[in-house]
């Protein structure tokens, strides 16, 4: 049995387990008064003027705002490829506000998969190959890079591609790989940059029928997009206006795939 200790005792106190309680779950994306100002000479600009949001686990949101309106520097926050002039960002938990650019450079690896609107694959590597260069980069050995790879192309329906160079394929079968790529390293975000915007209009519903299969399994989606059809495939928007977030209202029953 234990004995009550005074409050100004230093010493550790352990709490014995009296049942089971549900576990605290912790947020993928936490944003605390998050600002972004740019200087050119004596010029700043005000890009992120405030911006405080959650994303919890197993969420599928889209950020969507016009041209100027802040979304793409706060991707770039998200993404970990810059980091706020004041405000805290905390990813999966651990506060990344701070981190130097190689600690970056990690979190970048392992922590996100990115799917851009321009796939960004090399032409001369196969589909396999542009799939395994994470892996690579974290300097996972060659067999395992291969059968992760395989295992990531299948789940996005492109297990019969893997030995097409980029330039053999469409242009949606090039977003699945680059979708591929981004689930390799099993981040705990995709974040996905206007992953329609070069894709014909089939092309593009098949994408987010894609990204929401990914939900529905538990994957933790962002989309950056300015198309309100793009951005009604999510759970919610949040809307970003002037660097500031004007508001995040879920989707209304029905339309989120």
């Amino acid at each position: 049995m234990t004995t009550p200790r005074d409050l100004d005792d230093t010493q550790p106190v352990r709490i014995s387990d009296t049942g089971t309680y549900p576990a605290v779950r912790t947020p993928v994306i936490q944003l605390d008064d998050v600002t972004k100002t740019y200087k050119t000479g004596a010029v700043e600009v005000e890009a992120l003027r405030g911006v405080s949001a959650t994303i919890e686990e197993s969420e599928y949101v889209a950020i969507m705002g016009p041209s100027g309106s802040g979304k793409s520097t706060l991707m770039h926050i998200l993404g970990c490829l810059d980091v706020p002039t004041s405000g805290t960002y905390r990813l999966a938990g651990e506060d990344v506000s701070t981190m130097s650019e190689y600690q970056l450079a990690q979190v970048r690896n392992r922590r996100i998969g990115f799917v851009f609107q321009q796939f960004n694959l090399l032409p001369s590597l196969n589909a396999s190959r542009n799939v395994e260069l994470p892996l690579a980069y974290a300097g996972v050995d060659r067999a395992e890079r291969h059968e992760r790879a395989l295992a990531a192309l299948t789940r996005v329906g492109l297990a019969d591609r893997v030995r097409h160079r980029p330039g053999e394929l469409s242009g949606g079968q090039q977003q699945r790989v680059a979708v591929a790529r981004a689930l390799v390293t099993d981040p705990a975000l995709i974040l996905a940059d206007e992953p329609t915007g070069n894709l014909d209009s089939v092309s593009a519903e098949e994408m987010l029928e894609l990204f929401a299969e990914l939900h529905r399994s538990g994957r933790s989606i962002v989309l950056i997009t300015h198309e309100s059809e793009v951005a009604d495939a999510a759970e919610r928007t949040i809307r970003i206006r002037d660097g500031n977030i004007q508001d995040a209202e879920p989707v209304s029953a029905g339309t989120a795939r």
